[in-house]
């Protein structure tokens, strides 16, 4: 009984980084979670002014997990990248994210940029050896040479391996709805607001654009880009990523 009783208040609780700045607080649940103790702690996380979403417990939960193919991709091209997502508008809020709390964060003055006072960021030179060195290590590029590309394959290189993620959280049911990363990915990784979320603009892009895309990178460049169960089902089938899970075994484990 007293066991019970134990495993039914069990949760946990994840605070966006930079916790004072991102309103994003991810609620993680285990199976035997009670449903008051999560409506509780949802009502716990609007008194503290943060936003909650239930997610299942697995690595980095729902919104880190989901990005981390987005850091592995940008560090490559960080400087290039970021004049991109500047062109594009609000994108490169993302990597200014990451930066907040990468290479001693921005406190110290450093990140992949240089932050100086009264004056704008500044991309720090010091990062391209360490960038270098981790290109010479991975060895992935064909020839051993760094490949050409445009802007539009950049974004897309970068983005499609997080939608490509995001739809294993999704096939997973680390999150119930897809409309719950959406709204974990704009306010836990500053992913565009007028963009809808992770999973709204794979949408607009096409499931079918992403896991083709993803299908060819990977021929190429190794199973970093290669697309998931969830993204080839749904891009054969012609159905939307935010279109709802099914209720197979692995969509129903996490929640």
């Amino acid at each position: 009984m007293l066991l019970n009783v134990l495993t039914a208040v069990l949760f946990g609780g994840n605070a966006s980084s930079p916790a004072h700045v991102m309103p994003l607080l991810e609620i993680v649940r285990t199976e035997k979670t009670s449903a008051q103790v999560i409506l509780d702690l949802m009502t716990v996380g609007k008194i503290i002014k943060k936003v909650p979403v239930v997610v299942g417990n697995c690595t980095g939960f729902a919104v880190n997990r989901t990005f981390f193919p987005y850091t592995q991709g940008a560090m490559i091209l960080a400087s290039r990248l970021s004049r991109i997502w500047s062109s594009l508008g609000n994108w490169e809020r993302i990597l200014l994210t990451h930066s907040l709390i990468a290479h001693l964060g921005k406190n110290n003055g450093k990140g992949y940029y240089i932050y100086e006072k009264g004056s704008k960021p500044k991309p720090d030179p010091s990062v391209l050896s360490t960038i270098e060195e981790s290109r010479r290590l991975t060895n992935i590029m064909p020839g051993g040479k760094p490949v050409s590309v445009t802007d539009q394959e950049i974004v897309e290189m970068i983005l499609f391996p997080v939608v490509n993620e995001a739809c294993r959280v999704l096939d997973e049911g680390v999150v119930v709805r897809a409309s719950d990363l959406d709204i974990a990915s704009v306010l836990g990784m500053s992913f565009p607001s007028h963009r809808g979320g992770i999973v709204f603009w794979a949408d607009t892009v096409g499931a079918n654009r992403v896991y083709t895309s993803l299908k060819k990178w990977s021929q190429l460049y190794g199973n970093f880009f290669k697309p998931s169960r969830f993204l080839e089902e749904r891009a054969t089938r012609g159905i939307p990523l935010s279109a709802p899970a099914s209720s197979s075994p692995a969509s129903k484990s996490r929640l």
